[in-house]
């Protein structure tokens, strides 16, 4: 297996991955990253594979568990519930019980939402350039996951802080100042849910958090602990994600003059430049994968954003193809991992685009976008554009 470095933190890579993605897919389907002393999964078929590979995990193997510092008790007392981290038969049951709360029907029936929600906020769109990650990528999500859960949206910039401070402890240049930011979001998101989960168990609502709290799984619900965790989950993924895919989206098609929003087209978007890049997998027996043995205990990186630019998955990768046809990209994970929230996701991008591109056809980019300095995310710090 080749060893390849390259810092996680050099601005150059932060701005542009992909061609450190081109240079060590090159080099077959796995390589090991020295500097995260890990190894990666880099094509398209290597990465499918390993998050649908039940040999592998989210859930750490005991051997490898180190004593969690107290400092970082609240934030990882949260993780201890999440469904991401857990393996079966945890997650099958937590899992179930939120499929049966996040219906599709439920899900679809937020579009006029979203629609009137875009329509208001271009509304409020000042004369001259303005930032729309600001102004539109990053209100519709929180916004959206905040009535579907049936929570303020007056708290919607707590709920944006909270979020932020929590997911920071993912990037590759965390500190001791980044895990306290955590810790003490940790502490306020869960007394703030706690005080919304009384509240629905004493007065069901016509919203998601009731449901959460109705549904049973062969006689079990979720305990108070499993129902922080997971309308945290919910609400930090629900639009971490989507502002980045939207934000970049639109970046993208404004470069290339595109208006027009399509499933396609939105795909392609999910495909062409993802919010998350990295996602890993602890190795529970030893295997051997693409030519390599991997050993018990072992983290391996599956390279999402590597993925979806392979050149034997994809025709021209590194092209922008509203049309294009392919294989899924890897963007909302694979097996049983796969993301809970794609369809609302999905849905989310195409109509607020598609409102934000009938409404303003003119659009054009106001300067050179950049990316936040951080890794494994990859989304933009601003996107300036004007109203054309």
């Amino acid at each position: 297996m080749k060893h390849f470095q390259q810092s996680p933190t050099d601005p150059a890579f932060v701005q542009n991955p992909y061609p450190f993605y081109d240079s060590v897919r090159a080099a077959g389907d796995l390589f090991y990253w020295d500097d995260y002393q890990m190894v990666c999964a880099v094509s398209h078929e290597a990465v499918s594979a390993l998050l649908k590979d039940r040999r592998l995990g989210r859930e750490i193997p005991p051997e490898k568990a180190t004593p969690i510092p107290p400092h970082l008790k609240p934030f990882y007392d949260i993780e201890a519930h999440s469904m991401l981290e857990l393996e079966a038969p945890r997650h099958k049951r937590l899992r179930s019980l939120v499929l049966r709360a996040f219906t599709s029907r439920r899900i679809a029936s937020l579009a006029g939402d979203i629609e009137e929600l875009s329509n208001e906020l271009i509304d409020r769109f000042p004369e001259g350039p303005l930032d729309l990650i600001d102004a539109f990528c990053r209100p519709i999500p929180v916004v959206v996951i905040c009535r579907l859960l049936g929570v303020p949206e007056d708290r919607a910039e707590d709920l944006l802080r909270w979020s932020n401070d929590m997911v920071a402890m993912y990037q590759a240049r965390r500190t001791r100042e980044v895990e306290d930011a955590a810790a003490k979001a940790s502490t306020e998101f869960r007394e703030f849910i706690v005080g919304y989960i009384e509240a629905r168990r004493k007065a069901p609502a016509n919203d998601l958090l009731s449901e959460l709290i109705a549904a049973e799984e062969e006689g079990e619900k979720l305990s108070t602990d499993e129902l922080v965790t997971t309308v945290i989950l919910l609400l930090n993924a629900g639009h971490e994600a989507t502002v980045h895919t939207m934000g970049n989206g639109v970046k993208t098609m404004l470069e290339r003059g595109l208006t027009e929003i399509s499933d396609a087209s939105v795909e392609e978007i999910i495909r062409f430049d993802p919010p998350l890049h990295t996602f890993t997998r602890w190795v529970y027996e030893d295997i051997t994968v693409f030519g390599h043995d991997l050993k018990r205990g072992q983290m391996v990186g599956c390279l999402l954003g590597a993925a979806n630019r392979d050149p034997a998955a994809y025709a021209d990768p590194n092209a922008f193809d509203p049309e294009r046809k392919g294989p899924t990209n890897t963007s909302f994970g694979g097996g049983i991992h796969f993301c809970v929230g794609a369809p609302l996701a999905r849905l989310e991008l195409k109509v607020a685009m598609g409102v934000l591109f009938d409404r303003l056809p003119a659009l054009k980019l106001a300067g050179e976008p950049q990316y936040a300095n951080v890794f494994h995310f990859h989304g933009l710090d601003s996107l300036m554009v004007t109203k054309g």
